[in-house]
């Protein structure tokens, strides 16, 4: 079913997870139906609705051109899922799969800006997303670092 097929495109550990994500869509989408039936004028609907696109702008959930409550609606799940940590490190090339990602990610060896950050369901902002890199007390990272286990030269070579 989809949610099996959502579990293992972005490395989820469980449905709970996709679950989660359905539960913070249905919500912001319920705030942006009760804004919609509101007149255009309303003050309410100008002040709480530009806040609403305002933040989901900085998630880069909507772009620029999209900056209506129109739109809001339109959000799926998988926007939701492809802003998390876990799928930025997959997308940046940081990882080799989705679940390298999320290992990345646990075992703290992937910073957001200055931030150590190891919760792989971590929402990433528009402009925190070029400041995702390897920590500086990760051995993966930094600069004589070694791209994880490296074999052992044996005494019988020499």
């Amino acid at each position: 079913d989809r949610e099996m097929k959502l579990l293992g495109e972005y490395g989820l550990r469980c449905k709970k997870e996709i679950w989660r994500v359905n539960y913070t869509l249905a919500k912001i989408r319920s705030v942006a139906r009760e804004l919609l039936t509101l007149p255009e004028k309303d003050t309410k609907r100008m002040f709480e609705g530009q806040a609403l696109l305002r933040r989901l702008m900085r998630l880069g959930l909507l772009s620029e051109k999209e900056s209506k409550l129109d739109y809001v609606l339109s959000l799926s799940v998988e926007k939701f899922l492809d802003r998390r940590l876990q799928s930025r490190v997959f997308q940046g090339g940081l990882a080799k799969s989705i679940h390298h990602a999320r290992v990345l990610v646990k075992q703290r060896h992937i910073r957001v800006g200055k931030r150590m950050v190891n919760v792989p369901s971590f929402m990433v902002r528009l402009d925190s997303d070029k400041h995702i890199e390897f920590s500086h007390t990760s051995p993966l990272g930094g600069s004589g670092a070694r791209p994880g286990r490296v074999k052992r030269k044996s005494e019988k070579t020499k």
